[in-house]
């Protein structure tokens, strides 16, 4: 923040409205939620299709309304991870901590209770097992938070179930190209999951102070690093394994390419042992991410 914007809020005891604004769009972690309406919107448009159908399916309402309640339950989710983890956040991304510092406390509660209302009731109106889908998301968002977080794996299970649910909710609703959805979903999750457990690396120091119990913690990072080697291995031969009984090349010939970075990741994580290389980690899994969501076009 400008340090005389900062002085003046000093003085008023209230920041610009601006940054407000800013400090909000910063906690719900905007540019992941668009990532998330572009994942759902973009596995509807190449892979549930109809193909060349395109400019209906952009203005389809009951797609906007079920991304609409796919973000706030995520924004909500994000609200209420940074609301329990101030402390944390403080020690391990002191730059980052919003809530507290631009946004009181009860706003953010607000916000949180708000969106994930919004969310539910959108999803009652689309379909009864969107219903269910996004409150067990709400649930588990805030037991994640407010408990699981600081458990061994089981906080990093979570969030790799819940980024999974961005894709598996559409197989829900639409009913078509399941297990293409399904397969993307089956990526999403265990990318999240290795990506969690390297960001369990990189704040080590912060999660220690405050009792938490992460892999990383308990373990020690190498053997953390033996727990990652194992899922990868074990994801990469599911993959395969996955497109050999689909008889399915286009798959084949893109887990390929994707072994790619998938293998330089590897090399990295081999090699890390400092913050820096954790989050160097962190950002690959992102980009390996958006290539696996990018190849739907393809398959």
């Amino acid at each position: 923040m400008n340090p005389k914007v900062r002085s003046k809020a000093a003085r008023t005891g209230t920041p610009p409205f601006y940054v407000f604004v800013l400090g909000f769009l910063r906690l719900i972690r905007v540019q992941n939620l668009l990532i998330i309406v572009a994942t759902q919107y973009f596995a509807r448009l190449t892979l549930i299709g109809p193909r060349g159908d395109w400019p209906s399916l952009l203005l389809d309402t009951k797609l906007f309304l079920l991304s609409l309640s796919t973000v706030c339950i995520a924004a909500a989710g994000y609200i209420i991870n940074d609301y329990f983890d101030i402390k944390i956040d403080i020690i391990n991304k002191p730059d980052r901590v919003i809530i507290g510092r631009y946004l009181k406390r009860q706003i953010a509660m607000g916000a949180h209770q708000a969106l994930n209302f919004l969310g539910v009731v959108i999803g009652f109106y689309l379909s009864k097992w969107i219903f269910v889908v996004n409150v067990l998301s709400v649930t588990l968002l805030w037991f994640y938070s407010s408990t699981f977080k600081r458990q061994p794996f089981i906080g990093n299970l979570i969030v790799a179930f819940l980024t999974a649910l961005a894709l598996i909710v559409l197989a829900v609703y639409y009913r078509k190209q399941v297990d293409l959805l399904l397969i993307y979903a089956l990526f999403s999750f265990v990318i999240t999951l290795v990506r969690e457990i390297i960001k369990d690396m990189e704040d080590v120091k912060g999660d220690a102070r405050f009792g938490c119990r992460t892999l990383p913690i308990i373990w020690g990072l190498r053997r953390t690093k033996q727990v990652l080697y194992a899922i990868i291995a074990t994801f990469i031969i599911s993959l395969f394994t996955i497109a050999y009984f689909l008889q399915n090349q286009q798959l084949t010939w893109m887990f390929v390419i994707l072994l790619i970075p998938i293998a330089w990741l590897v090399y990295r994580l081999v090699r890390a042992d400092t913050k820096r290389d954790f989050a160097y980690l962190s950002s690959l899994c992102k980009l390996i991410m958006l290539i696996g969501v990018a190849s739907m076009a393809w398959v």
